[in-house]
């Protein structure tokens, strides 16, 4: 063998092992998964929303939706909107015949828990609605905000409340349904007004909206008080969406501690029939954590 081909066949190993490397890496396409051995489809007991900034986060964005109704999700979740290109989104899922399921509409920072912030969440609100309509999704995510000096708890709820009963005529006019979305602070939100589920069953209660619920992070739910399925049953009526994590870790079920088959049956029989956000970080490759999800979740 001549020098340059064996230069030449070295390049072709190194290239096919970075290939390999990338291939088993985040930003896994799943390009060629047949329609029989997709993890999710029909035959899933469960519809689920794959979260497109943590899956793929190796690829454009937009590629993302075409990776998830690769693997057969039939919807897809995001973070904020302002940073997209709404019509393209809406366009590459409308191609995919994947859903967007929901988005955020209004974040952590500036608290909607401040009276001084709710004209700018009126705002942003009536943008999101416009958005969401444009993507013709139904689902918009709200988070409460961080603590602030010298405010109490309760007070920061009450602000959160009247932010809500401001904007719960949006929601209603434009059919849009916000939802609250309670965090956990022992790992990943300390510092947070807002947590686990009695607080925020008695705002959504107390706003008293068909278009105001819950985002009920069964993750976030696990680390800050358990019994997840009695818990879900105590505020079914709030319940807007759900969303989903293993503990330890933030990973895909089957990973960590939580009997997600047990609790999808529990939502189910509840009367649960939305999709379920995939909020997770991926183990592995998406196809084998999405495998193993798959394997994890069937009851």
């Amino acid at each position: 063998m001549t020098l340059h081909r064996r230069s030449l066949l070295r390049s072709s190993v190194a290239a096919a092992g970075l290939l390999a490397t990338q291939r088993s890496q985040d930003d896994t396409k799943s390009v060629g998964v047949s329609e029989s051995d997709r993890p999710f489809g029909p035959q899933s007991q469960t519809r689920f929303a794959a979260n497109i900034e943590m899956w793929w986060r190796g690829i454009p964005f937009l590629e993302r939706i075409d990776a998830a109704a690769a693997l057969g999700f039939p919807a897809v979740e995001f973070w904020p909107f302002h940073n997209k290109d709404i019509d393209a989104v809406a366009e590459r899922a409308k191609a995919a015949g994947v859903v967007i399921a929901q988005f955020t509409a209004w974040g952590f920072r500036p608290g909607m828990n401040e009276v001084k912030n709710h004209a700018a969440f009126e705002a942003k609100i009536k943008e999101a609605c416009g958005v969401a309509k444009r993507m013709d999704c139904k689902l918009a995510t709200v988070v409460g905000g961080n603590d602030v000096a010298g405010v109490s708890q309760t007070q920061m709820h009450e602000n959160i409340i009247a932010a809500l009963k401001r904007v719960a005529p949006i929601a209603e006019d434009n059919d849009i349904t916000l939802i609250l979305e309670p965090m956990n602070i022992r790992v990943d939100h300390k510092g947070h007004c807002l947590y686990g589920s009695p607080d925020a069953v008695r705002i959504c209660r107390e706003v008293d909206s068909t278009h105001v619920k819950i985002n009920w992070d069964l993750y976030h739910m696990q680390i800050s008080e358990g019994d997840l399925c009695g818990r879900l049953a105590e505020g079914f009526d709030q319940v807007g969406y759900l969303q989903l994590a293993d503990h330890p870790g933030r990973r895909e079920p089957g990973t960590g501690e939580i009997h997600y088959a047990r609790v999808l049956r529990q939502a189910h029989d509840l009367g649960y029939r939305g999709f379920v956000g995939v909020e997770c970080y991926p183990s592995e490759a998406p196809l084998k954590s999405a495998r193993r999800m798959a394997a994890a979740v069937r009851w």
